[in-house]
């Protein structure tokens, strides 16, 4: 009786501190996460361009499941125009431009016309200058949402004592366009995917101390990786391999040359290098293919000068 006692005791004042822990904390910044910091390391461009973002939606469709339960809560985020306006802008290679509240921006502008229009003394028209306009588009969204990609455990009790271990997985993807304005071509179209983790740990003791008196206790705690953290960390690696594919493909250019060696730049270029696979092939297929390959060079250098002729970013 006694043992109950002081096990029921343990268990309240640890649940009061652990209570008083989570009121008592006080707002924090952000957590800047690996991706965020290879973003704002990338190398400086020869011009900044601007750039404008309208929506990027949740294109999956998918609700939080919940036993049992009509649940109209999202399984991601609905803030990706968001994430994606602060990516561009920490990459230092974008300058974004406001289009998802343009409405409100132009009501603003109306107001701000109105009082210099009221105030006018005579001595000259004022006026607001023209907003500025967006050379580059970006648009896409959430795509695909899976859950339970990868599921497990292990545990094991011996005579009521024991406890287990469980993990899984779940993936969000994200698609990413690069569109020019003067032009409606989509220069670029990137796709990255993050894996979400999520694991429980539990431990338990169940025995019968005596007649008709029986001893029971559980702990365990659960850990979940933010699925808004995992969408965010996807948006920013897909801002990275846009800024590195439009100087591989000379959309715009780096400020120095020299800077191609950044081991950011470098990482992604090895991330992307396909290993060449050797089959055998049949010699009048072999022909074929080489015809196709000589006309698939002399478009990709009619294309490589197309996109100098279009070049986004030139230093002023």
């Amino acid at each position: 009786m006694v043992f109950l006692l002081i096990m029921g005791l343990l268990l309240l004042s640890g649940c009061g501190v652990q209570t008083r822990s989570i009121i008592g904390r006080e707002p924090q910044l952000t957590r800047v996460t690996y991706t965020q910091k290879q973003l704002t390391s990338l190398p400086e461009p020869q011009g900044k361009i601007p750039v404008c973002v309208y929506n990027f939606r949740d294109q999956t469709g998918q609700y939080k499941p919940q036993p049992n339960v009509s649940s109209f809560s999202t399984a991601v985020t609905q803030g990706g125009a968001s994430f994606l306006i602060q990516a561009l802008k920490d990459s230092g290679w974008f300058i974004p431009v406001e289009r998802e509240n343009i409405n409100d921006l132009l009501t603003e502008r109306k107001i701000v016309r109105a009082v210099f229009k009221s105030n006018d003394d005579g001595s000259g028209q004022k006026d607001l200058p023209p907003l500025e306009y967006a050379r580059l588009m970006i648009s896409g969204g959430i795509t695909a949402f899976e859950t339970n990609t990868v599921t497990g455990g292990a545990g094991a009790w011996y005579f009521g004592t024991g406890g287990s271990v469980e993990h899984r997985q779940d993936q969000v993807t994200i698609h990413l366009r690069a569109v020019d304005v003067n032009s409606g071509r989509i220069l670029k179209s990137i796709s990255t995917t993050k894996t979400i983790y999520s694991d429980r740990v539990q431990a338990g003791f169940f025995r019968f101390l005596s007649f008709e008196k029986l001893g029971q206790a559980e702990a365990g705690f659960t850990t979940n990786e933010p699925a808004q953290m995992c969408v965010a960390a996807a948006i920013q690696k897909a801002v990275i391999a846009l800024v590195v594919e439009g100087i591989k493909d000379d959309l715009w250019g780096l400020k120095s040359k020299k800077d191609m060696s950044n081991p950011i730049v470098q990482d992604y270029l090895k991330e992307i290098k396909a290993e060449p696979v050797l089959i055998e092939v049949d010699p009048k297929a072999q022909t074929s293919n080489r015809k196709k390959n000589k006309a698939g060079q002399e478009d990709s250098v009619q294309s490589r000068k197309l996109s100098r002729e279009h070049r986004l970013a030139e230093a002023p």
